[in-house]
């Protein structure tokens, strides 16, 4: 990604290009948070202090450690599923005794104090990380640099100054933060503290930063290269998530011309909720459903509120992701599945993914071995591994069912035996319940995700054995393109509209009209208003997407005229080229690959 500064014309104002991650315009006073190359302090003690130093250093880590598992206890439902795997990850890096033994080593053999120790022996294995082939295990530096800075700021005593900071700026005015970089811990801090904006020098649409910076509906810039050192606390900033610009100090004019883009915006959005209940119907009147994605049951009604036909993905990993030893019980997960279907009631359906957990989004406790954990055991290969877990899931899944329309879709399949085995715990537990003598309901629906490109490719084969699939196309796009999507290296190269991708897409969607069988798509792309029209092009029927957003995907469906769009997109599936969209997500250019 290319970096640039330019100045408008009729002003000093400064224009920082960067790729905007999250939609829309906020204006705000800049907070400046953490800080690349920060000043660490360099001292020398005496041999007699040594110990004490060690004692000050191995307090910090209890801190920061202590910090992690608070932060990941009291993760709301509404966080991304992501995070809390990240946020564990800092937390065993925390504790890597090759860390703390290498940096009270150098205490000990340099006589200086703790602080410039963990920054010399994290440089040292930052270089080592650098020099690595492998792509997965070159982004683990950003990792140890987040976690360094992390103690180093706790041994400072600058940590909660920081966020103490911001809280208070954030209270008396709209506040825009500013960062070089910020690991997932501080991003969940600094969520509390209700920011309006967010502008960093490094990151993507698929890094951290990215995906809570969506999650809480605020306009993001990211990977501006240099906000950080440019913009000055107080600074008067514009982030323009919609034109990937961030603006510091805007003229009169310029200002202006913004405030009248917000006012519109919020119009806009108060017109979209208005017609919120209106059918979703095409100009060529084909009729859509858009559904809403939840996290926690209390976020039902949430999507009922904002017009939302039903739940298309409820994720479960938030009831699992605490203490090992202590698992969400059946009794547990059956009240939190059952305030789900009684809430949506029987007019629409609910679909509920099973835990979608293992390699980088471990449960507490659990050792983190993969080399490359988003090809390891995760989501339906964790779970068959894990039968008792499994098991208890789908009981009460099917007591749950009881109360509506249940749609149970399993993760990350690729392979038939897989279906089938899922198929086979499912009869054992009604089987149970049924010896049990419990009320459940094993007339239930059972889906896909297609997120691997394996399922797409031999869609026919598993619709025979399904009633229903989703498209993830975060996953998808992720696998298609050989990408990790959370490394900041690589992730200029993920592109939902590479031909591949728009072809697996067709593919599925048409399958499954093909089979009377409703393929839905509940990634990133369905509530991206740019790819709403190309989406409906390829013959999609169903979306599933945050709830906030429900109303103008409902408004933009309703704008389009499927058959005009569907002449272009036929161009790019039949020679493989790629498309080019305009702002409002219509077929602008045609190009090669």
């Amino acid at each position: 990604m290319s970096h640039s500064t330019t100045t408008l014309p009729e002003s000093a104002t400064i224009v920082l290009q960067g790729k905007g991650v999250s939609r829309g315009v906020v204006i705000g006073r800049a907070v400046l948070f953490g800080g690349i190359g920060f000043e660490v302090p360099h001292y020398l003690i005496e041999s007699s202090q040594t110990q004490a130093e060690i004692a000050r250093f191995k307090t910090a880590l209890s801190q920061v450690q202590a910090e992690l598992q608070d932060i990941q206890k009291k993760l709301p439902p509404t966080a991304p599923t992501e995070l809390a795997s990240l946020i564990a990850v800092h937390g065993l890096l925390v504790a890597d005794p090759l860390l703390i033994d290498t940096v009270c080593r150098v205490i000990t053999d340099k006589l200086c104090n703790a602080e410039w120790a963990l920054h010399t022996s994290g440089n040292a294995w930052l270089k080592q990380f650098d020099s690595m082939q492998d792509d997965y295990l070159k982004e683990r530096a950003a990792d140890i640099n987040q976690v360094i800075e992390r103690v180093i700021r706790q041994l400072t005593g600058s940590q909660n100054k920081a966020l103490n900071s911001l809280g208070t700026a954030a209270q008396l005015q709209s506040t825009i933060v500013v960062a070089h970089d910020i690991s997932p811990a501080d991003m969940m801090s600094v969520r509390e503290t209700h920011i309006a904006g967010f502008v960093a020098d490094l990151g993507g649409p698929t890094s951290h930063t990215a995906i809570v910076a969506r999650s809480m509906d605020i306009p993001a810039v990211l990977g501006t290269g240099n906000a950080h050192a440019l913009i000055q606390d107080q600074d008067l900033l514009v982030v323009d998530g919609d034109n990937d610009v961030v603006v510091i100090n805007p003229s009169p004019q310029i200002l202006r011309y913004y405030q009248e883009r917000d006012r519109q915006s919020r119009q806009d959005k108060a017109y979209f909720y208005s017609r919120k209940d209106d059918p979703t119907i095409t100009l060529d009147g084909q009729s859509i459903v858009v559904k809403g994605n939840i996290e926690a049951p209390e976020e039902a009604a949430e999507v009922l509120r904002f017009g939302g036909q039903g739940i298309g993905l409820f994720r479960t990993e938030f009831l699992f992701l605490g203490n090992r030893q202590k698992l969400p019980s059946e009794q547990e997960q059956y009240e939190a599945y059952a305030h789900v279907l009684k809430t949506v009631g029987q007019k629409y359906p609910v679909t509920i993914r099973t835990l979608d957990i293992g390699a980088d989004k471990n449960l507490d406790g659990e050792p983190v071995n993969a080399v490359n954990p988003a090809l390891g055991l995760r989501a339906i290969r964790y779970c068959l591994a894990h039968p008792e877990i499994f098991m208890t899931q789908l009981k009460a899944l099917l007591r749950a069912a009881v109360f509506g329309n249940l749609k149970i879709l399993v993760p990350m399949i690729a392979h038939f035996h897989e279906v089938q085995a899922v198929k086979n715990l499912l009869r054992q537990a009604a089987q149970e319940l049924q010896e049990q003598g419990i009320e459940h309901n094993a007339n239930v629906q059972l889906g896909a995700m297609v997120e691997i490109p394996a399922i797409a490719i031999a869609i026919d084969g598993f619709l025979q054995q399904l009633d229903f699939v989703s498209i993830g196309t975060n996953d998808l796009i992720q696998y298609t393109l050989a990408i990790d999507r959370v490394d900041n290296n690589v992730s200029h190269l993920y592109d939902p509209l590479h031909p591949a991708v728009l072809s697996l897409l067709h593919k599925v969607i048409q399958a499954g009209t093909k089979a009377n069988k409703s393929v839905s798509i509940c990634g990133e792309m369905a509530g991206d208003y740019m790819f709403t029209r190309l989406l409906l092009a390829l013959g999609l029927k169903e979306f599933s997407l945050n709830a906030s957003g429900i109303p103008e995907i409902k408004h933009i469906i309703r704008q389009t005229h499927v058959g005009v769009s569907r002449s272009k997109v036929a161009a790019v599936l039949n020679y493989g080229k790629r498309i080019e969209l305009d702002k409002n997500g219509l077929v602008q250019n045609i190009l090669h690959v």
